[in-house]
């Protein structure tokens, strides 16, 4: 009896703050802890916490990679807090590049809106998957596993990809060698 107890109390404690109510829109001005943002009180809550308007401006391309990134984190995007997900805005140049790259933290999702791009990741055991996307094409990208975009094409690129993570966080592969 005791162990079925302390089993259901268990459970009850591991799950997050935000799966025991609605929502956990961030709040700003409290301090952040590892597991997230604080919730805001939510007789403070607005519409405007689950509205993101950054990501409907094409990103800065003149870059050295020829790519703008822009984010909708739960550190920009209130209404995201202890939900899992992220999303993110890529608009590539002709030839431009996401490096390789991988998140710890989230498994990723691509949409490819305009343009075609080679992408691929780097299987644990080496081995590689490399497809060529065009318009209207997702590719799904292991949680972990490096990965990378190329814009192909003869034309400007745009994709969108989301993450099983609010802040997925980010390693390039440059820098974990170099």
């Amino acid at each position: 009896m005791i162990s079925r107890v302390f089993f259901v109390f268990s459970l009850i404690l591991s799950g997050s703050y935000a799966a025991m109510q609605d929502f956990c829109v961030a709040d700003y001005a409290a301090p952040q802890s590892p597991a997230g943002y604080a919730c805001k009180d939510p007789a403070k809550v607005t519409v405007d916490d689950f509205v993101f308007s950054g990501l409907r401006v094409a990103g800065n391309i003149s870059s050295i990679n020829k790519i703008g990134l822009s984010a909708a984190f739960a550190v920009n995007f209130p209404g995201l807090n202890g939900l899992g997900i992220a999303l993110v805005r890529a608009d590539f140049a002709v030839g431009g590049v996401v490096p390789i790259h991988s998140h710890r933290d989230a498994t990723e999702l691509v949409i490819l809106v305009e343009g075609t791009v080679v992408a691929g990741f780097i299987a644990s055991n080496n081995k590689p998957y490399v497809k060529t996307l065009n318009k209207g094409d997702t590719m799904v990208f292991p949680q972990g596993l490096f990965h990378f975009l190329v814009n192909v094409g003869d034309t400007p690129a745009l994709a969108y990809a989301s993450f099983s993570s609010a802040n997925p966080g980010v390693q390039t592969l440059e820098t974990a060698l170099f």
